[in-house]
């Protein structure tokens, strides 16, 4: 569609919302704003917290607090894309987590410098990155067609499933980092080059006096989004998944196969955490065990927040991308405020309550 035409079509629907609004009587407009309030509160409120923390630090929209915002977003993007495959078919997937910490510490395992004194692989030299890249998506993709074969085989429900292979992937974690007398120590002393690529920044600027740089893995993380954008609205497999996520009957019976789509979307969500571990294997520079714990519960604190639905068949990528950014604002503005760690887990719990519980109001209203 012609991009102009697009936004005069935007333009005419808020002018004949506007009409539509201006015919309705008292207390029917109480009751749009009643309505409109709840169904958006979350925004609210998080624009609320945004402002006040602006008032209380007025560096937390500084230049380099942005950039930090951009990058701690981008980090997680990937894992949130594949997530919300996964809910927009009504299910979940709680093994993400442990897929990205997997993957990051195979990643670091093998992009360790062939100079470090503990290196888990002496006689191993430093991977291609491309390899690497194609074994984290082959490890991250096998957890995934894993649990897509046991929600679609045998219908078990993903919450089930994903509950098993986040505890399987959790003891082959483990297992990995005892190898080679490893002893569960941490992963780190990278290679210079994987951190030039992945941490590293081509593009930096200047903003009061300092030179504040974008890395790279935001780049990688904008090109997965645009991928992931492409697959979900203009590929026939993307349909089919918002067909099965909708309605899995009348997809069968329009000739969807259900069990292939359901397979399909868990293995690119587990592609999409081998690429989130990928990022922070070099992002973190020193992987444990606890690399990746609780990640799964961001992720889909940021669908939801962003309009994917755990109702099925609803849900789009810019919602994601915006779901990911304003949690991550949060999350930020928690700590220029000082607030406790302990306190940020309630806070993150509630806002996941909070978001799920508006998200259900929608749907049963509109039943």
């Amino acid at each position: 569609m012609n991009p102009g035409k697009a936004i005069q079509n935007k333009i005419n629907g808020v002018k004949q919302n506007f009409a539509d609004y201006k015919k309705l009587d008292s207390r029917d407009k109480k009751t749009y704003w009643k309505e409109f309030f709840l169904n958006n509160a979350l925004y609210i409120l998080l624009i609320v917290a945004i402002i006040y923390t602006y008032i209380q630090n007025s560096n937390f929209l500084s230049a380099a607090s942005i950039v930090n915002i951009i990058s701690l977003s981008a980090a997680n993007l990937p894992i949130a894309c594949g997530i919300a495959g996964c809910i927009v078919l009504t299910g979940t997937d709680l093994s993400a987590g442990r897929v990205v910490g997997l993957t990051a510490c195979i990643t670091a395992s093998l992009m360790q410098s062939v100079t470090y004194a503990t290196k888990m692989f002496p006689n191993l030299p430093v991977l291609p990155i491309p390899l690497v890249i194609l074994i984290v998506l082959l490890v991250g993709g096998i957890v995934g067609w894993v649990n897509g074969f046991f929600v679609a085989k045998f219908q078990l429900h993903p919450f089930i499933v994903t509950l098993a292979t986040q505890l399987i992937v959790y003891g082959l974690l483990l297992m990995y980092i005892m190898i080679n007398g490893n002893n569960g120590q941490p992963l780190s002393g990278l290679d210079q080059h994987f951190n030039d690529v992945v941490k590293g920044s081509v593009v930096s600027f200047n903003a009061g006096g300092a030179r504040i740089a974008i890395p790279n893995y935001v780049w990688l993380a904008a090109v997965i989004v645009i991928i992931m954008w492409f697959i979900w609205n203009k590929t026939t497999f993307g349909k089919n998944m918002f067909a099965v996520g909708s309605n899995p009957e009348a997809a069968k019976v329009s000739g969807v196969n259900v069990m292939r789509t359901t397979i399909l979307v868990h293995t690119l969500a587990g592609a999409m955490y081998g690429l989130t571990g990928f990022i922070e294997s070099s992002r973190i520079g020193s992987n444990t065990a606890n690399t990746g714990l609780n990640y799964e519960c961001d992720a889909i604190a940021a669908c939801v927040i962003g309009g994917v639905s755990f109702v099925g068949g609803t849900g789009k990528i810019s919602g994601v991308v915006l779901g990911v950014f304003l949690l991550r604002i949060i999350f930020v503005a928690l700590n220029f405020l000082s607030i406790n760690m302990n306190m940020q887990y309630v806070i993150k719990g509630l806002i996941i309550l909070v978001a799920c519980a508006i998200d259900m109001r929608k749907y049963l209203v509109r039943k």
